[in-house]
């Protein structure tokens, strides 16, 4: 049984509990910029990062003269190709998704689409849109499907029942469209590294999925989080403990776009993990973000730091 995480933890940004240095990770340039596109997903998981479900908009829908901004600006703060990273909730129940994903891949940026390929993606309109974007985009455009484990048992303790079926529905269609694809599992159940690959793998062959599970970007195994359990704080001597090189981290190289109820204009934050917390807020703009990022929450040691997961490439 894990310890719940002591209340004293996490609190200073700038000391830990025992008054130590909290270690920061300072930017090293864009590898990803990540819009979430609204926390309205059409199905509830048991374990979902930021709470998103049929309910949720406490981040509403980003439109596309919400994301035109940044794209000019990552041009002249980072001139060349980026990742543009899109996320939600099911990005798919934005109304302007298709034309958020066209404005981006026009500008000539690779996009990473999450998605759980669920109803959403199906409709025919979407559908359209999607079979547009790939005859017109190819590679350039990929697709990451939420399929959490390789047996429809687990994944739909996570995501209810009918969801892994309805899922694979839905990356048959993609691959049938030529899409490229990766699958994003998760490391609930205690299985091992090999053992994941072992079962992945033979379900993408089942399938017929143009998906090499041995390449580490095709399938993506993510690590739990529960801001409850108690996790070690870092510190600076952690990177040298741990051998972690802190450019590696996700809020070294990606920001996130966010547009919360009621405001006025979308904010920056540093990753993807940390949609609410408006102490982590870094201004309306890319240039006002580009600052070092203190390691004051859960999520940070235990997802980025000791978990070693990214949601970028």
């Amino acid at each position: 049984m894990q310890a719940t995480l002591s209340p004293l933890k996490f609190q200073d940004p700038l000391r830990t509990a025992k008054g130590e240095e909290r270690a920061f990770v300072a930017f090293d340039g864009f590898q990803t910029l990540w819009f979430n596109t609204g926390t309205l997903c059409n199905i509830t998981c048991v374990n979902c990062y930021i709470e998103s479900s049929p309910t949720n908009d406490r981040l509403v829908y980003l439109s596309p003269q919400d994301v035109v901004p940044f794209l000019d600006e990552l041009a002249e703060v980072q001139p060349g190709s980026v990742e543009i990273g899109f996320t939600g909730g099911e990005p798919f129940l934005n109304p302007d998704i298709i034309e958020i994903l066209t404005l981006a891949l026009e500008r000539g940026h690779p996009v990473l689409l999450l998605t759980n390929a669920m109803r959403p993606m199906m409709r025919p309109r979407v559908q359209e849109g999607v079979q547009g974007l790939i005859t017109r985009f190819g590679d350039q455009l990929t697709f990451r499907v939420s399929l959490d484990h390789w047996s429809a048992s687990f994944h739909d303790q996570e995501r209810g029942e009918g969801g892994f079926d309805e899922t694979c529905v839905g990356l048959d269609w993609l691959a049938a469209q030529g899409a490229k694809l990766a699958i994003a599992g998760r490391t609930l159940w205690g299985e091992s590294q090999e053992a994941s690959q072992a079962g992945f793998r033979a379900l993408v062959a089942a399938r017929n999925w143009p998906i090499d599970v041995e390449q580490p970007l095709s399938l993506v195994l993510f690590p739990e989080m529960d801001a409850r359990v108690d996790v070690p704080e870092i510190t600076p001597a952690c990177w040298g403990i741990l051998g972690v090189d802190p450019t590696g981290l996700m809020c070294a190289s990606s920001r996130m776009i966010v547009k919360r109820k009621g405001a006025t204009a979308p904010v920056v934050l540093p990753c993807t993990l940390l949609p609410y917390e408006p102490e982590f807020e870094m201004g309306e703009t890319l240039a006002a973000s580009l600052g070092s990022v203190r390691l004051n929450h859960p999520h940070c040691a235990k997802f980025c730091v000791l978990g070693g997961g990214s949601c970028s490439a």
